[in-house]
């Protein structure tokens, strides 16, 4: 009951009548729980702070990285929100500035992932009387980057101590790249007023580097270069050339705004790739569309399709009167800035019919272009008020289109990859082998992925033990892939950049060697085994079986292995590190979990008598077991722990802000889905077909007795595209998605 009191505390101290109603305080709360020890400073801040201010208190906590709700003070923070309030009282365009955009782009303390400075109070005394004459944002910005970096002695040097440096930070040092120039231009501009944002490329589309700068509002987006002013003026830089070749939708090639409430984007930190509490939105269509010559006697016009509560990409075409296509070009979706449109040049008075369509949904509209810069919006069909969903014929339809779609993109661009035998991702590169064994089935081929030893040793020792592995084992039928590991640490399987490296080879893999990915297993021996120890529970929707040979789980458990079949194989004399100790714990840990859940947890152990760490290859057995299983991509049941190293899709479970080590279960059975046990999950989103559940009945979702969701849940063609370009996996598409909120776990605790 204590946490529970808290809850109440947290939620009568804010002024909601009822934290069941209100799901920005359970935000809150679940920000406060993940606080941890440093929940008094959150919650002492909350109680000092002005009660017209609280709400943005609010925000900056429901919005804040992790390492931040664990480590910021109530001082620290009351003084930023004290100082952002009152510079933005005291600037002339007050009136101009919403407060969603004061709280994203002037309140908060930090844009990337800097150290956390307590810059606020001091900038604002030393540069509010820098703009003390200044009438607009663009012209206190212009005249910040003008005068802020003389004064406080910085300038652009590749010498800087890193990129991601704070203000002071580069301040102390007077060095600093475009990325430290940015964060302190921005700094410099929230603090009197001005709305500021932080906006990069991690790679030209020319392949010439990234590059980083910063955006200012002032009745919109304007941009300039930080420590390189352009005069009075906004909008012009050295890089609008290179700008106006970004790839929208592009993760390498595209241009990003840094949001500090959260999207569906992440801003992709170059200097920090596995950093993944950055949010974003792209902004490349202004960019690109900067660049594009604007023809006589014409005006803006500006697309958009949408249905009942996103904004959807697609190809859209503009006809004439006459029926000639006088325009066409590719509609944003929902991760595109909201104000990012396609825009097309058209004859004001003139009438024309637009077109638009995205695998097997395609719509028209007539319109007469009355005004510069109006906005086309190709609505999806509506019935009783939502869009239209598919029927299952349709949805079939469409995720065989999008498929098709899907699979030739990969050909096209994942060819070269898969030929030179080697991956390359935010910096990691990992090169592999592999060879094909046996006939082709008609359904595809299965893919063995074997990791090898090594690790904490020099490269030569390492490629010497992918070398080894080539050779290991042999298959009846598939494909043996033997990758080499990026690094040479002795973790050198279980690091974050392993799961995105293997996602992406599965999924080049299954267009390229046709393979069936219901049969792609995972093997280690020794490091490798330590690899598949801790991949195997946290992708284990990923595989039909896995088997680990000699290796050590360090601090991971099996209870994600649920719904995969798992062998464990060691020698029984292999003692150092305890491994055939805990392989024997392991053992009686999976045998436990069986008996409490028959139908899960199939495992098959193996300690080899008078054998150490090597087994004379005793451990071979594994494989034709696993060749005997496939994966169960939709089970009845799943049990979803998050390791270090997390994941926001699971089976046919998905979460926004993964949380390391969250746990949640989850059953269903006919229409009903029940949720067993949630530990740091909020949202959970459930992922549906009709191979699970009849789609055209109402669908009841529960949890501890309460119903949290009942009705029907319609197939979209979004989700079709959304599931698919997480995994690139034919059968991992879903066509329904339903978001739950899930009760209070204090709450779920006082139950009977």
């Amino acid at each position: 009951m204590r946490l529970l009191t808290l809850a109440t505390a947290v939620c009568l101290l804010v002024g909601s009548p009822c934290l069941a109603q209100d799901p920005p305080l359970r935000r809150l709360e679940a920000c406060l729980v993940l606080a941890g020890e440093n929940r008094g400073e959150l919650k002492a801040a909350l109680a000092q702070a002005p009660k017209e201010q609280r709400e943005d208190l609010e925000f900056l906590i429901q919005h804040m990285p992790p390492s931040d709700l664990s480590s910021l003070s109530a001082e620290f923070l009351l003084e930023h929100l004290t100082y952002a309030h009152r510079a933005w009282a005291s600037s002339p365009w007050k009136e101009r500035i919403s407060r969603e955009l004061f709280r994203n782009e002037i309140l908060p303390y930090a844009s990337i992932n800097e150290r956390r400075d307590a810059w606020r109070r001091d900038f604002h005394e030393r540069f509010s009387p820098l703009v003390a004459e200044a009438k607009s944002p663009a012209e206190a910005a212009a005249i910040l980057n003008q005068k802020v970096f003389p004064l406080v002695g910085v300038r652009y040097s590749t010498k800087r101590r890193k990129a991601d440096q704070s203000p002071y930070e580069s301040m102390e040092t007077g060095l600093a790249s475009c990325t430290g120039l940015s964060v302190l231009l921005i700094d410099a501009c929230r603090s009197v007023g001005v709305p500021a944002r932080f906006v990069g490329t991690p790679l030209w589309a020319d392949g010439s580097g990234n590059h980083s700068w910063v955006e200012i509002w002032d009745d919109g987006w304007h941009f300039t270069g930080a420590a390189e002013p352009t005069g009075d003026d906004l909008d012009r830089a050295w890089f609008t050339g290179r700008a106006s070749k970004a790839i929208p939708a592009d993760e390498r090639h595209g241009i990003f705004a840094v949001s500090f409430k959260h999207t569906l984007q992440r801003f992709p930190l170059v200097w920090h790739p596995e950093a993944d509490f950055v949010f974003a939105v792209d902004v490349t269509g202004r960019y690109v569309a900067g660049d594009l010559p604007w023809p006589d006697g014409t005006v803006r016009v500006r697309f958009c399709a949408t249905d009942a509560d996103s904004r959807l990409a697609g190809r859209l075409t503009v006809l004439d009167a006459k029926g000639k296509r006088v325009f066409e070009g590719q509609t944003r979706g929902d991760n595109f800035d909201a104000n990012d449109h396609l825009t097309g040049f058209l004859i004001p008075g003139c009438r024309y019919e637009a077109q638009w369509s995205q695998a097997g949904d395609s719509r028209k509209v007539r319109f007469q272009v009355e005004k510069d810069e109006q906005l086309v919006n190709l609505e999806a069909a509506v019935i009783g008020g939502q869009a239209q969903g598919l029927n299952r014929k349709e949805a079939k339809a469409v995720a065989s289109e999008l498929w098709k779609t899907h699979a030739e993109r990969i050909r096209t661009e994942r060819s070269a990859e898969i030929k030179a035998r080697v991956l390359e991702v935010d910096g990691q590169r990992m090169p592999f082998w592999y060879k094909a064994f046996g006939k082709a089935p008609s359904d595809g081929r299965s893919l063995w992925i074997s990791m090898h030893g090594g690790g904490g040793a020099p490269a030569a020792v390492n490629d010497q033990q992918w070398e080894n592995q080539k050779g290991l084992y042999k298959v009846e039928e598939g494909i043996y892939l033997a990758p080499r590991a990026p690094t040479d640490t002795w973790n050198l399987w279980h690091q974050g950049h392993i799961d995105v490296l293997f996602d992406r080879l599965i999924e080049d893999l299954i267009v390229l060697e046709n393979i069936n990915p219901d049969r792609v297993y995972l093997m280690g021996y020794s490091a490798g085994g330590d690899g598949v120890y801790q991949l195997a529970p946290r992708m284990a929707d990923r595989f039909g079986a896995a088997a680990m040979m000699a290796g050590h789980p360090n601090e991971t458990v099996p209870d994600g292995l649920r719904n995969l079949a798992f062998t464990l194989h060691m020698g029984a004399n292999d003692a150092p590190y305890d491994r055939n100790k805990v392989a024997a714990r392991w053992r009686d840990l999976l045998a436990g979990l069986h008996e409490k859940d028959p139908s899960g947890y199939e495992h098959w152990v193996e300690i080899h008598a008078g054998k150490g760490h090597w087994m004379d290859r005793e451990d071979a057995a594994a494989l034709p077991w696993m060749a005997a299983r496939s994966r169960d991509l939709r089970p009845e049941r799943v049990v979803w722990v998050q390791d270090d190293v997390t994941h926001k899709r699971f089976y046919w479970l998905a979460v926004e802000q993964p949380v390391a080590r969250s746990r949640i279960v989850v059953s269903r059975k006919g229409q009903e889905i029940e949720i067993l046990e949630a530990q740091g999950v909020q949202t959970l989103v459930l992922r549906l077909d009709d191979s699970m559940l009849d789609l055209d009945e109402a669908v009841r979702v529960s949890q501890g007795g309460e119903v949290l969701y009942e009705g029907q849940i319609q197939r979209l063609r979004k989700v079709l595209a959304k599931t698919l370009a997480e995994r690139g996996d034919p059968k991992g598409m879903f066509c329904s998605e339903l978001r739950v909120q899930l009760r209070d776990p204090d709450e779920a605790g006082d139950q009977p």
